[in-house]
C-alpha cells in the first residue's frame, strides 16, 4: 500500500484546530501510519474517539484518514468508528446516509457481523426519522443473520436489541419492548450508561411491565440493578408500584394511584391496571397458602382482591386462561381449588411468610413423627 502524501498535510491541519489535549494524537497517527503499524494505529484511533472532546473532529478523521487504510483493520472496528462519527453529525438524515454508505462497504459474507452492526445503527437513525416500515424490514433481515451466527458479539447483539426495543416502544408493543430491552441490558455494562439513560430505561421498562397484558412476572426486572436508578428521583414511585404489583398489594396500589396523573398512559389504562393488580392479588392469595390448603372460597378472594363477590368467578376464569394458576371452579360451593400457581420472585415480606410456613410444616412433621413413634410402641408393647 502506497502512503498518501495528503495524509500528513491533513493531520497537521487537524492538529492545529484541535485542543491541546488531542494534539499529540495527530503526531501518533502520522508516525504509525507511515510505519504501517495498522493494529497500533487502530488502537490509537479508538482511544482518540473515546475522548469527549474529539467529537467535532471524528467525521473528518473518518472520511479523510481512516478511509485511506480501512481495509487494514477489523471491519467491525471500522464500523464502530463509523458509528461514533455518525453520532457527531447534526442531522438524523445525514447520519443515516453516512452509515448507509458504510453498510454497503461491509455487505459481504465474510463481514456479515460488521454489516449487521452498520445496518442496525443506520436503522436507528431511520427510526428517529419515523421510517417504521424500513425499520421493520431491516430488523427482520438482521434478525435472520443474528439467529444464524454461531456466536454473537455483545456489541452487535446490543445494537440489534436496542433498535428492536426502540421499535416496539414506538409501536406500543409492551411485551416485546420489555423482552428486548431486558436482553439489551444483558449485553451491556450498565455502568457505561449515563445516569439519564439509566433512569429513562428503568422508567420505560417499569411502564412496559405494568402495561404488558402478558407480563405477570416482574422477577427479572425487580432483581435488575437498572431499577435502582429510579431511587431518589421523582420516578421512584414507579419502582414502588412494581413491588406493589408483584406482591398483589392492592392497598399500596391505591396509595400510589394519585401518581398516575404524572403519567398519562397509566391514567388512560387505569381499568386494565386494576384488573392486573387483582389478578396478582389472587395469585398472592394462593401462594400464601400451603399446597394442601388451596381450596379457596369466593368470599376470601373477594376480601383479598377488594372485588364484589359476583366478579370473583370472572377474575378466576381470567387467571386460569392466562395460565397464572391451574385448578378448577366449584360453582355450587363457590370455591376455587388450585393445584398450581405461577412461580414468582419474592420480596422480603414474602420470603418471611414462606419461612414461617416452612417452620409450621417442620413442626407438623415433628408432631406426626412423634405420634407414629408412640403408636409403634403401642403395637409392639
Amino acid at each position: 500500500m502506497e502512503i498518501d502524501s495528503d495524509i500528513p498535510q491533513f493531520l497537521a491541519s487537524q492538529k492545529q484546530q484541535a485542543p491541546a489535549s488531542l494534539q499529540n494524537y495527530y503526531n501518533t497517527f502520522e508516525d504509525l501510519y507511515e510505519r504501517k503499524l495498522w493494529h497500533q494505529l487502530t488502537l490509537a484511533v479508538q482511544d482518540f474517539v473515546s475522548k469527549p472532546e474529539s467529537g467535532p473532529f471524528q467525521v473528518a478523521l473518518f472520511n479523510s484518514f481512516i478511509s485511506d487504510w480501512e481495509a487494514k483493520m477489523s471491519q467491525q472496528k471500522l464500523v464502530a468508528l463509523g458509528v461514533s462519527a455518525a453520532k457527531q453529525i447534526p442531522g438524523h438524515k445525514e447520519a443515516r446516509e453516512f452509515l448507509k454508505a458504510l453498510t454497503e462497504k461491509v455487505d459481504k459474507d465474510e463481514t456479515r457481523e460488521a454489516y449487521v452492526l452498520a445496518k442496525m445503527e443506520a436503522t436507528h437513525f431511520g427510526l428517529l426519522l419515523g421510517d417504521l416500515d424500513t425499520t421493520k424490514k431491516d430488523l427482520e433481515e438482521c434478525g435472520k443473520y443474528v439467529d444464524k451466527f454461531d456466536s454473537v458479539d455483545p456489541q452487535i447483539n446490543a445494537s440489534y436489541l436496542r433498535v428492536s426495543a426502540d421499535y416496539y416502544k414506538i409501536k406500543a408493543d409492551y411485551a416485546k419492548y420489555y423482552k428486548n430491552a431486558l436482553l439489551f441490558l444483558a449485553c451491556v455494562n450498565i455502568d457505561d450508561l449515563s445516569p439519564t439513560e439509566k433512569v429513562s430505561r428503568a422508567n420505560d421498562l417499569a411502564l412496559s411491565a405494568l402495561l404488558g397484558d402478558s407480563i405477570y412476572n416482574f422477577g427479572e426486572l425487580l432483581m435488575h440493578p437498572i431499577l435502582e436508578s429510579l431511587v431518589g428521583t421523582e420516578r421512584e414511585w414507579l419502582k414502588n408500584l412494581l413491588f406493589a404489583f408483584n406482591s398483589g398489594d392492592i392497598g399500596k396500589f391505591e396509595a400510589l394511584a394519585p401518581h398516575f396523573a404524572q403519567e398519562a398512559i397509566l391514567q388512560s389504562n387505569i381499568t386494565a391496571l386494576r384488573q392486573k393488580i387483582c389478578l396478582m392479588s389472587l395469585t398472592e392469595t394462593v401462594f400464601k397458602r400451603s399446597s394442601d390448603n388451596r381450596s379457596i372460597p369466593f368470599g376470601t378472594i373477594s376480601s383479598e382482591t377488594k372485588l364484589p363477590l359476583e366478579e370473583v368467578e370472572i377474575l378466576v376464569m381470567k387467571a386460569l386462561s392466562l395460565g397464572l394458576i391451574k385448578g378448577s371452579i366449584d360453582q355450587v360451593d363457590a370455591v376455587v381449588r388450585v393445584h398450581w400457581v405461577q412461580p414468582r420472585v419474592l420480596d422480603r415480606n414474602q420470603i418471611k411468610g414462606m419461612q414461617e410456613r416452612l417452620v409450621a410444616w417442620n413442626e407438623n412433621v415433628r408432631k406426626t413423627a412423634l405420634t407414629m413413634e408412640a403408636e409403634a410402641v403401642d403395637v409392639y408393647a
